[in-house]
């Protein structure tokens, strides 16, 4: 199974540890990390969505204009374009980009950014939502002829879409989402499952339960995990750069700068973050701060696992090792991106992905060759 690596292309330059600066939509950031990400052999990059944020479709035809073969994962909430209309809009930009568009469905776990854009469903509720959507999506990117659709929260009479998504395989759903809820949907409806960056015991245990779901649709969905990576041309020298890194992250919470960041990556304030993946992340970092060979979980335990904040740390050799350890237990897709966003991609490029493939490659020239001895 081919090893799949997506990056991040955000609207600037930004991260837990570099404050917000300059125009909200800072072209220059966006093409440099356009041209690293395909210069450096990622197969996809993320395009992400607020609340707040500029409009990730949007975004993501900018690069998809700027670079010939990179490929675009849209994050999409559903519930505030009609399913009709988004499906177009995706095989509309799948056609522009020559076949390079995917979508990672976010429902969304937190009632007070849902309700910054009008949305005052449940989490359930929001979850059988998307589950219509999706069941509409899929109609208008396959349907032949007009189709009817009677759900709670959509009614369709006679849809239908004269635009399609280019390749055979048609657009790729990702999926996330770690409720009960989440996982109904997921099971009917991903192609790839997206987790953060958890414990390989989490992991193991999330996909079988995945796979549990997905089996009495006929569904076989693939696996993403999301990560930081911290590397190093020593291990301790990548342990003193998580170090760093974290003090760096304190500092700019408390300053008057980072009053931006914090407001749009949720400030920790010692209570349960309202969805389950972000509770998963604190219950692994309760565990310590170094977690099986070298995950690290103390940006997650400073940010209140607001989002993918986990890493592996060490050399590029020992996190290919890690990442491949992950890929034992069935993760074929990587989402990493780095606390410096531009010279991370750089160096993950050079010196990571590379080694990655060639783990992976020979991991799997070793499965072929003892399935052929059998």
């Amino acid at each position: 199974m081919p090893v799949e690596i997506i990056g991040y292309i955000g609207n600037h330059n930004a991260s837990e540890t570099i404050p917000a600066s300059g125009p909200v939509i800072n072209l220059e950031h966006i093409a440099a990390a356009a041209t690293i990400h395909e210069n450096g052999g990622f197969d996809r990059v993320l395009f992400a969505f607020h609340s707040t944020s500029p409009e990730s479709i949007l975004i993501a035809q900018h690069v998809a204009a700027i670079t010939t073969k990179l490929k675009l994962m849209i994050a999409h909430r559903p519930g505030f374009t009609a399913p009709t209309l988004a499906a177009r809009q995706l095989a509309t930009l799948d056609h522009l980009s020559n076949g390079r568009v995917s979508v990672h469905i976010i429902t969304g776990g937190n009632d007070q950014e849902l309700a910054q854009d009008g949305d005052h469903l449940t989490k359930d509720e929001r979850y059988a939502r998307t589950s219509e959507y999706l069941d509409i999506v899929r109609s208008e990117w396959t349907s032949e002829t007009p189709f009817d659709y009677a759900g709670r929260y959509y009614t369709v009479d006679r849809g239908h879409s004269n635009v399609r998504p280019q390749g055979p395989d048609g657009i790729p759903i990702y999926f996330g989402g770690s409720s009960d809820a989440a996982f109904t949907v997921a099971g009917k409806h991903a192609d790839i499952y997206a987790l953060w960056g958890e414990t390989h015991a989490q992991v193991a245990e999330t996909i079988k339960r995945v796979r549990e779901v997905a089996a009495p649709h006929g569904r076989s969905p693939r696996f993403s995990l999301s990560l930081r990576p911290i590397l190093a041309e020593t291990e301790e020298a990548a342990w003193a750069k998580a170090a760093r890194l974290l003090d760096k992250a304190k500092a700019l919470r408390a300053s008057a700068s980072g009053e931006r960041l914090i407001n749009v990556n949720a400030k920790a304030t010692g209570h349960q973050p309202p969805n389950e993946g972000s509770r998963r992340l604190l219950a692994a970092a309760a565990q310590g701060a170094r977690l099986d060979k070298r995950l690290w979980t103390e940006m997650a335990a400073l940010t209140g696992a607001s989002g993918n904040s986990t890493s592996l740390v060490g050399t590029p050799d020992q996190v290919a090792d890690a990442l491949l350890d992950y890929y034992n237990l069935g993760v074929a897709t990587f989402l990493i991106r780095g606390f410096d966003p531009l010279e991370d991609a750089f160096h993950y490029g050079r010196d990571l992905i590379p080694r990655l493939r060639k783990l992976v490659a020979e991991r799997d020239g070793e499965l072929d060759r003892a399935e052929a001895a059998e």
